[in-house]
């Protein structure tokens, strides 16, 4: 039977936020960084030509937060690109550069195909870098492909670990699908308290389906002692 895992809705997010927000790339100095946050406040009050033109400037100073939000704004048609690929040119510049969201918007492009060749083990290695930046998505995408072995050779243990490492980020997705390797000993030993827990953090944050299996956990004959801490 064909292993099922959770895959976020991928859609192409604009990211906009101060360039002091996230570190610099090295050739990126305060004019970069100045012009990057004019952009941010030129885009927030609807003026698109001068937010456009700004991070413009600053993507070819080097701020990679600049470059990503310049992609975005192609890629939404917000602005004219100049050619086909200047979008994917930008994007995969702060990729390239280390921008974990840029990273991730890229990986997006390549597993479904979107304005690329699709290419499941080129998404799995730009899910990979965004991953071990922290990027919960990210993390949650290459645990998917590893747990159904999508782009990539079929690896539970890897799987769980990027599971667990967004369930601890507050992932509510991610939290149950730890609950039920836990429960199910995929990936890791079978723990019943770890699984309980899981479905509890879950459930707290609204999961109907983990709320009762966690109700179900705690019932059972021989059920989970108290969720681990």
């Amino acid at each position: 039977m064909r292993r099922k895992a959770y895959k976020p809705a991928c859609k192409l997010a604009f990211c906009i936020a101060l360039a002091s927000a996230l570190p610099l790339v090295a050739t990126a100095g305060p004019a970069a960084a100045d012009l990057a946050e004019g952009g941010v406040t030129a885009y927030q009050t609807g003026r698109m030509n001068e937010a456009a033109r700004l991070f413009e400037q600053a993507a070819r100073g080097g701020n990679r937060l600049a470059q990503f939000n310049l992609a975005m704004m192609m890629y939404r048609k917000e602005t004219a690109a100049p050619d086909p690929d200047a979008a994917w040119r930008w994007l995969r510049r702060a990729a390239t550069a280390g921008l974990p969201q840029a990273q991730f918007t890229l990986a997006v492009l390549y597993d479904h195909g979107e304005g690329v060749v699709k290419s499941l083990p080129t998404a799995v290695e730009w899910y990979r870098r965004a991953a071990e930046q922290g990027h919960t998505e990210a993390q949650v995408s290459l645990a998917s492909m590893l747990f159904i072995g999508q782009g990539i050779a079929r690896d539970d243990r890897a799987a769980a670990r990027w599971y667990l490492a967004a369930a601890q980020a507050g992932h509510v997705g991610a939290q149950y699908i730890i609950a039920t390797m836990y429960e199910r000993g995929d990936g890791l030993p079978a723990d019943p308290r770890q699984a309980a827990y899981w479905y509890q953090q879950a459930a707290q944050q609204g999961d109907v389906v983990a709320r009762e299996r966690y109700q179900a956990l705690m019932s059972a004959p021989d059920g989970a002692a108290a969720p681990a801490r």
